[in-house]
């Protein structure tokens, strides 16, 4: 099997690791493959793919997430650099509402995120000019568009922050708290 799967704290949330074919030339991954994707529980159908590039270290985007009707699942994955990658459970009847886990993604290792719908999903850089790359299952839809800042303290993420704190960007450094 080129894949294996674990489950995190939250058992929705899922850490993939693809086998890495390394040899003289360089190496070789599967990325994504729908049979074995299925068979862990992942039934998302990716419609888009989505890039961004962190040009420092401590640079935090999220946590963001859409509303019904536009829900979106996240598969993440590092191109270049590496990250601690956070999803937030933001479904109002789940036992593990508003509880957080977290992994850390890395171009070399080949680790991916599973973030389904009804999570909110942010991630910080560990390193200079990291490129992250994510598919989606629903379009990007500004009206269902929603965040939670990324330090409130009834969620208490234990991010990994360079002395400095993180680098955000205003739009994510005024969302609202969970429960407010």
């Amino acid at each position: 099997m080129a894949f294996s799967t674990t489950r995190l704290e939250l058992p929705d949330v899922i850490l993939i690791r693809s086998d890495i074919y390394s040899d003289n030339r360089g190496s070789f991954m599967e990325t994504y493959a729908r049979v074995p994707f299925s068979k862990a529980g992942i039934t998302a159908e990716f419609i888009q793919d989505n890039q961004s590039l962190s040009l420092k270290p401590g640079t935090l985007r999220g946590l963001h997430f859409q509303r019904e009707p536009a829900v979106q699942a996240k598969l993440v994955r590092v191109l270049v650099g590496s990250i601690y990658d956070v999803a937030v459970d933001i479904r109002p009847q789940s036992p593990s509402y508003g509880r957080w886990c977290g992994a850390s993604l890395t171009a070399g290792g080949g680790e991916q995120l599973f973030v389904p719908g009804g999570f909110a999903h942010g991630f910080v850089t560990l390193e200079p000019n990291t490129i992250v790359s994510y598919k989606v299952d629903a379009p990007y839809t500004p009206q269902a568009e929603g965040g939670i800042r990324w330090n409130d303290p009834s969620v208490n993420i234990k991010w990994p922050l360079p002395a400095g704190g993180p680098i955000l960007a205003e739009r994510d450094s005024q969302l609202p708290f969970l429960q407010g």
